[in-house]
């Protein structure tokens, strides 16, 4: 054995090995060629290392472990979010039956209302919301020919936050996190409260941007358009709008600002409670995706496992064997 190792070494100085080959001995660990494809071996072997896979195979576990758990506390909090989210579509339809919803009015301020959520691990619930509040932005820059035409955007949850401020830092007023986080969902009060601030951001119209729930494994991007009392009071003289009810005040100003004032906070309401009924749903989807992911992962493991340890058990017979056979002669 001796002189097999110094005839390596000579060998060795006469190739002249590079240093990426130093480097690959270094780091101690390559994926084999010969192995089972997503196994990983030590440098030189010719099978996987089981501390590595045993290791592997518990986490993989683990992780199997959270996400179904999420996913059994997302699909128990979903019915009850839908239940809300079906209560509060009563105050939202009214209103907009009665104050109409026209997304391409042109006035020359302009308010965007992002509704997202403050965690993540809930599919493409968030990304969806920024792509259309981006593509609401650039559409109303574009329309019309209203003059010094103002864009501000109000973002609710953290999600939308990380996402928006990259490319719309300069336009946002106002950021509202954490609102998702309470089990019961949003209430009125904390929606009316959140309705009063964005008022103080002066506009004409504002469009709140959410994610309405359909089912369990469907959401649809949703613009609803608010108009402020002014705005309003303009479309009651041109006729359109009211024009069946009777106002026994002549004035009618105090009354179009608290419409415009409750239906703002009922819309908002309203899209506060379909956005976390959408983030349950999916998130209920992802999690279900990932556990099932998590366990196909295992099961390949657990069969790399086997066949590494059944080849070492094969290699220590065999030497056995040998050893007992050169020891009868």
């Amino acid at each position: 054995m001796r002189r097999a190792a110094q005839g390596i070494a000579s060998l060795v100085k006469q190739k002249n090995i590079t240093s990426p080959v130093v480097r690959n001995a270094a780091q101690g660990f390559v994926e084999a060629s010969s192995a089972m494809e997503g196994s990983i071996a030590p440098f030189g072997a010719r099978h996987a290392s089981r501390q590595l896979l045993q290791q592997r195979m518990k986490s993989v576990g683990n992780i199997a472990k959270i996400t179904l758990a999420m996913k059994m506390v997302a699909a128990s909090r979903l019915r009850m979010a839908q239940n809300r989210v079906e209560q509060s579509r009563g105050f939202w339809v009214p209103m907009a039956k009665l104050l109409g919803d026209c997304p391409d009015v042109d006035v020359p301020k302009n308010l965007t209302v992002a509704i997202t959520s403050d965690r993540g691990l809930c599919g493409g619930i968030n990304s969806t919301v920024s792509k259309v509040t981006r593509a609401t932005l650039n559409s109303v820059e574009a329309m019309g020919q209203a003059e010094d035409k103002v864009n501000k955007l109000v973002i609710l949850g953290e999600k939308g936050r990380a996402q928006l401020i990259r490319d719309q830092h300069s336009i946002i007023n106002m950021v509202a996190v954490d609102w998702t986080k309470n089990a019961a969902g949003p209430s009125f009060t904390a929606a009316s409260m959140i309705a009063d601030e964005i008022i103080k951001v002066e506009h004409d119209v504002a469009r709140i941007i959410f994610n309405r729930f359909k089912s369990a494994i469907s959401f649809l991007p949703t613009v609803a358009t608010v108009a402020s009392a002014e705005v309003n009071d303009k479309r009651c003289e041109m006729g359109g709008i009211m024009d069946e009810y009777e106002i026994e005040e002549e004035d009618r100003t105090p009354l179009l600002v608290d419409m415009a004032e409750f239906q703002l906070a009922a819309v908002l309401h309203n899209g506060m409670l379909e956005n976390q009924a959408s983030e349950l749903g999916s998130r209920m989807s992802a999690m279900d995706s990932s556990t099932k992911n998590a366990k196909e992962m295992l099961e390949k493991l657990t069969l790399t496992y086997n066949r590494s340890r059944q080849a070492a058990i094969t290699t220590e017979l065999i030497e056995i064997i040998s050893g007992a056979s050169a020891l009868e002669g």
